[in-house]
């Protein structure tokens, strides 16, 4: 290998690209420099979600100044600490992080404040599920909804990471989970997770499901991934002064009909969240509260919490992967293999 060659591989790495027609190549480009503040990861392994989805197909672009590589969560080592960092980082320490974009490649460089170390049990491959689905599941129960003790929180797609997340979450505050799924073997595994009830949405109106399992009163939070499609059956389902969080439109941006005035004499609260589009300083008290208030909770807790992992696809593979998400095949998280555990 001649020094040029050698060079180029110190300052190049592997990604996954998107090319003019939405298909997903593997490319050698810049490694990243980390910026003041930053940590340097070489990545074991990203996971994929929605947006990923989305941002192939140019219907979601990332916040300004993010990378244009796909992927919001990543898991790996510590390789480099740049002037700035405040923590006490050490080269070769297992981490996670929830990203703005450029989990799908071999280095990521984050800001110390979005990085969390893997907890003991977990392996790197195992710890990629977990940022994403896990801090939005949480952002949504304590910091939107302020989900309390003894309250029912139906979940929709409870089968998928951020259901399962929010199951385990939900238990572990003490209030009581219920999910919609779109089959009996989704409901089954939503159930093992700790579901107290499910519903398959594509036989039964779950709004009847869940009154009648609250004996009446209604879901006092629901956290809501599909929108349009669901909107009657959502204000049918909620308490009064209920909660109903928005944070996806898998199921249509419109909705036609008497929106507003369900909800008002229901005296519900419609609220609205996304996670990727948050400044730092905001998501860096997400990550601060999770690490205190849910990551001892991996090791600790009997039983402990758990990142549900679907399946595992190598980098080359990332297609395959993506197209398993499309046809809503996954239970829990699919983890795509960036480097050596």
């Amino acid at each position: 290998m001649s020094k040029q060659q050698m060079q180029e591989e110190k300052t190049s790495m592997q990604a996954v690209c998107v090319d003019e027609s939405g298909k997903l190549d593997l490319k050698h480009i810049p490694r990243p420099e980390p910026k003041d503040g930053q940590l340097l990861i070489r990545v074991t392994a990203t996971a994929l979600n929605r947006a990923d989805l989305l941002q192939k197909r140019g219907l979601y672009s990332p916040p300004p100044g993010e990378s244009e590589i796909l992927g919001l969560e990543a898991s790996g080592v510590i390789v480099d600490i740049s002037p700035g960092v405040k923590g006490n980082w050490k080269l070769g320490s297992k981490v996670m992080a929830l990203l703005g974009g450029g989990g799908y490649a071999e280095y990521v460089a984050v800001p110390e404040e979005l990085v969390m170390p893997v907890p003991s049990p977990l392996t790197l491959y195992q710890a990629a599920a977990l940022p994403e689905a896990w801090l939005t599941a949480y952002q949504l129960l304590h910091f939107i909804a302020k989900v309390k003790p003894n309250e029912t929180v139906l979940i929709h797609a409870g089968a998928s990471g951020i259901g399962t997340a929010a199951i385990q979450l939900v238990r572990l505050s003490r209030a009581i989970p219920v999910v919609t799924a779109g089959s009996s073997e989704k409901l089954k595994f939503a159930e093992q997770m700790g579901a107290a009830a499910g519903v398959n949405y594509k036989e039964e109106d779950f709004s009847e499901k869940v009154l009648q399992f609250t004996e009446g009163n209604g879901a006092d939070v629901i956290l809501d991934c599909v929108g349009g499609s669901f909107w009657e059956k959502n204000i049918c389902s909620l308490a009064t002064d209920g909660r109903w969080v928005l944070y996806g439109m898998l199921g249509g941006k419109t909705a036609d009909g008497d929106l507003l005035g369900k909800l008002l004499r229901k005296r519900g609260h419609l609220l609205c969240s996304l996670l990727r589009s948050r400044s730092l300083q905001y998501k860096a008290e997400l990550v601060r509260s999770f690490t205190e208030q849910v990551l001892p909770h991996f090791q600790s807790t009997d039983p402990p919490l758990w990142p549900v992992i679907d399946s595992m696809f190598n980098m080359e593979d990332v297609e395959m992967a993506h197209q398993r998400m499309e046809a809503n095949k996954n239970n829990g998280k699919i983890i795509i293999k960036i480097g050596n555990s």
